[in-house]
C-alpha cells in the first residue's frame, strides 16, 4: 500500500471535482500549463495523493500537473458491487473524458496533447488509453509499471485480498490487513503518526471492493502488449526505483528496450518512486517532457 507524505493539498494546489462526459473525478491540480499539461494516474489501492509531493517542483518547471482518483478510487465514485465499469477498455475511456475536460477549458476543443503518467496499475490504463487513441498524447511515462502481469508473489498477495473481499467487508478487511502487515511497515506507520494511519484507513474505506476485485484480476491477468505500444511511436518513458518486488527492475529494463523508451532508475527508492523520492522523481519526469517538447 503506497503511504503519501501528506493527504493534505499543498500550497499552490487546488482539489476538486472535474465533470466529464463520463462522470465527476477528485483531482489535485498544481501549476500553469506554461510547457504542458500531464495527467497522473495512480495504482492500486493508491489515490491521487500518492503525486502530491510532484506538483510543487513540475509547477516550479512550467507544468501543470493534475492527479486523479479513477472510477471507484477513494474520492471519484463507482459502483460497489459491479465490476462492468472497472473493465481496462472502460477505464481508458474514463482517461479520455478526463483529458477533454482539461484541455476544452483551454482550447476551446480537445486538441491539445497531454503527458500521460501511470504508477503501477495506473500505468496498464494509461497504456490502454494511449493504444485507444495515440492522438491525445505527446508521451507516456510508466512508473514501476511492468509489460504483463504481476509477479507471481504479488499475484498470490493480490488473490489473498480478493478472496477477503468477498466474505468479508472493507473494515474487516482493513483490520485483517494491518494484523499481517510485517514489523518493519508497522513501525513506519507509527513513525508516520497515527493522524496518516487514519489516512490511509479512510482512503481504503473509500475505495469500491469492485474496483479492487476488477483492477486485482487484471494486474494478475494482464497480457504482454509492448510490440503494440512499441508500433504506436509516441515518446515512452520507463522510470522505477533500483527495487522493485511487482515487477522486477531487469523486467523493466527489458520492456525500456524493447520500446526504445527512456530510461531512468531512482536511486533509494522502491516500487513508488513518486514518494520514496519525490524530489528526484519530478526532475526525472520534468527533464525527458522538456525533451519530447
Amino acid at each position: 500500500m503506497s503511504r503519501p507524505a501528506t493527504f493534505v493539498p499543498p500550497p499552490g494546489t487546488r482539489a476538486y471535482r472535474l465533470a466529464t462526459a463520463r462522470g465527476e473525478f477528485a483531482v489535485i491540480e498544481a501549476g500553469s500549463p506554461e510547457k504542458g499539461t500531464a495527467l497522473l494516474l495512480p495504482g492500486f489501492t493508491g489515490s491521487k495523493e500518492d503525486f502530491i509531493s510532484l506538483h510543487e517542483p513540475l509547477a516550479a518547471a512550467g507544468y501543470r500537473t493534475v492527479a486523479a482518483d479513477g472510477r471507484g478510487q477513494y474520492e471519484s465514485p463507482g459502483p460497489t458491487d459491479d465490476e462492468t465499469p472497472y473493465a481496462q477498455a472502460e477505464l481508458a475511456q474514463d482517461v479520455l473524458a478526463q483529458i477533454d475536460a482539461l484541455t476544452d477549458a483551454l482550447t476551446g476543443g480537445p486538441q491539445e496533447r497531454v503527458h500521460l503518467v501511470g504508477h503501477s496499475f495506473g500505468g496498464q490504463v494509461a497504456r490502454a488509453a494511449v493504444l485507444l487513441d495515440p492522438s491525445r498524447f505527446r508521451s507516456l511515462t510508466l512508473m514501476s509499471s511492468g509489460p504483463a502481469e504481476i509477479s507471481p508473489s504479488q499475484q498470490q498477495r493480490v488473490k489473498l485480498l480478493r478472496d477477503a473481499l468477498a466474505v468479508m467487508d472493507m473494515g474487516q478487511v482493513w483490520e485483517a490487513i494491518q494484523a499481517l502487515e510485517p514489523p518493519e511497515d508497522a513501525e513506519g506507520d507509527l513513525d508516520a503518526g497515527l493522524d496518516a494511519q487514519d489516512d490511509l484507513k479512510r482512503r481504503w474505506l473509500g475505495n469500491s471492493p469492485a474496483q479492487l476485485i476488477a483492477a486485482g484480476r487484471q494486474l494478475c491477468e494482464e497480457p504482454d502488449r509492448v510490440a503494440e505500444l512499441a508500433a504506436v511511436g509516441l515518446p515512452v518513458h520507463v522510470l522505477s526505483g533500483e527495487r522493485d518486488d511487482t515487477w522486477p527492475v531487469p523486467l523493466l529494463d527489458d520492456m525500456a528496450v524493447r520500446l526504445d523508451a527512456h530510461r531512468t532508475i531512482v536511486g533509494g527508492a522502491e516500487h513508488s518512486p513518486n514518494s520514496d523520492r519525490p524530489r528526484e522523481t519530478a526532475e526525472a519526469l520534468g527533464a525527458f517532457w522538456d525533451r519530447v517538447g
